[in-house]
């Protein structure tokens, strides 16, 4: 007897909880005759006799709700509760704009940091190349071998090139 009480008081519950679940649910027929079963009531206009069942259980009139063109419109009527809204929304809006504007400020802080680094590196590669010292470089094998006058001509070109593109006044379009 105790092995299919606890199964049977199982099955009950599970049955009544159902049951109240089916009870939160909107049934409706729209303008082609398709059934429709929601947890949202039918959309603004439905007529009450194509209405099933709502959650009240009887057949009653949706409520009419908000759609999101609506919601300024009833804002401007003086509904307080779309007013505070709209008002949370467009300072939630100028919050994330205002971190926006943050973000890209610090990174363009930052990127101009690392231009004027590389731009101080590569000014001082290029004074070195064009003072006529003695300079040396390493090969793919690893191994140091000295800047004949074609080489020397090779790297005073990359490094021009390198203090055109990070010494500019207005930094490079990516």
């Amino acid at each position: 007897m105790q092995k299919t009480a606890l199964p049977f008081v199982a099955c009950l519950l599970a049955l009544a909880v159902a049951g109240a679940h089916a009870q939160s649910l909107w049934k409706w027929r729209d303008a082609s005759g398709q059934l429709h079963i929601s947890d949202t009531p039918p959309p603004p206009g439905t007529p009450a006799k194509n209405i099933v069942s709502s959650p009240a259980g009887g057949v009653v009139a949706p409520p009419s709700s908000l759609s999101p063109a609506a919601a300024p419109a009833s804002s401007a009527t003086g509904d307080p509760a779309a007013a505070a809204l709209d008002k949370k929304k467009k300072a939630a809006d100028q919050e994330k704009a205002d971190q926006a504007k943050a973000a890209k400020a610090d990174i363009d802080a930052k990127n101009a940091a690392i231009r004027k680094e590389n731009c101080s590196r590569a000014q001082s590669a290029l004074a070195a190349l064009q003072s006529g010292q003695r300079m040396a470089r390493f090969n793919a094998q690893g191994e140091r071998e000295v800047l004949d006058d074609a080489g020397r001509a090779e790297e005073t070109r990359h490094a021009q090139d390198a203090v055109n593109s990070n010494c500019s006044a207005a930094p490079a379009a990516q």
